[in-house]
């Protein structure tokens, strides 16, 4: 059953992969549909999601900590590592962005066929508070530097970051219990339809196999962290706060999907090595196919 859900999500990837290998549409649709999903179609979706979720929820709050302390830890773990192994930034950067940054659209399609509207509930709370974690620890690790080396970069990414935004927004309007009247749930509903099955084949046409040939070793090691520690890790949080079994499914969802492939566009403005940026994430989303349904089956019960 787990396979019968999640292999037409990873369907929709391999389709978007063979569209832009075959050049159809032409090159320059795949970058605009990148923009408009990005900037309007996926935070319609978050908005829409997040102006009635009960965010109050006790269990909720709970996911919210659960989400930062995994990714915090994480993060801990690798700036410890790198003490032991000195990396420069354009390297440690892609690795701390491959270990904890996710595929927010897999992600979200994963948590909605498993859990339903409910658990797309959750996985929008969870996005609105990891989301900026994960933004912050990236910026961190690529510019070589503590927050107050880099604030205005900081401040300049979260201002202009559409989902940080629109989780803001959506948050507010469910504590403030204005909600989305006359309508316009339904028009951001309609607007936030074709995100995700867009943002897949996006992801899709994405992958780069030619960087496959470089730098195996840290592939493979940061796409066993990513793909295997990282769940492992978000078992043990989930267990040691105490979450519900939808709460602690979500933090799993989203420890064990690869990472995002926004991340090789933040690692290239910030003179990362976008190779191996490009690399992991091509390297995660094939892997993915194989270990996500066992992740699940082993962690998710």
């Amino acid at each position: 059953m787990l396979v019968l859900t999640i292999w037409p999500l990873f369907a929709l990837i391999c389709l978007g992969f063979v569209l832009r290998r075959s050049g159809f549409p032409e090159a320059g649709f795949w970058p605009a549909a990148e923009r408009v999903n990005y900037f309007i179609l996926f935070p319609a979706l978050l908005v829409a999601s997040l102006a009635d979720a009960p965010v109050r929820d006790p269990a909720l709050l709970r996911l919210g900590g659960a989400a930062v302390a995994t990714v915090v830890a994480a993060a801990a773990l690798l700036a410890l590592l790198r003490a032991v192994r000195p990396m420069p930034a354009a390297r440690f950067g892609p690795v701390v962005q491959g270990t904890v940054r996710f595929n927010t659209y897999l992600g979200l399609a994963i948590t909605a066929s498993l859990l339903g509207s409910g658990g797309f509930e959750r996985a929008a709370v969870y996005l609105a508070i990891s989301v900026p974690v994960v933004n912050l620890l990236s910026i961190m690790a690529l510019s070589e530097g503590s927050i107050l080396r880099t604030p205005r970069l900081v401040i300049r990414a979260v201002a202009r970051n559409p989902l940080i935004l629109a989780c803001v927004t959506g948050l507010v309007l469910s504590v403030t219990g204005i909600g989305l009247p006359f309508g316009a749930d339904r028009f951001l509903q309609l607007v936030g339809q074709g995100s995700l099955p867009l943002g897949l084949l996006c992801v899709g046409a994405a992958l780069r196999p030619a960087a496959l040939r470089h730098d195996l070793p840290a592939l493979a090691g940061t796409g066993a962290i990513r793909l295997l520690a990282m769940p492992m890790l978000a078992a043990l949080v989930a267990r040691g706060i105490g979450l519900e079994p939808e709460e602690a499914l979500v933090l799993v969802i989203f420890s064990a999907i690869p990472t995002a492939p926004t991340a090789y566009v933040l690692t290239r403005q910030l003179n990362g090595d976008g190779t191996l940026m490009a690399g992991l994430v091509t390297s995660q989303t094939l892997a993915s196919v194989l270990t996500l349904p066992v992740v699940l089956i082993v962690f998710g019960s």
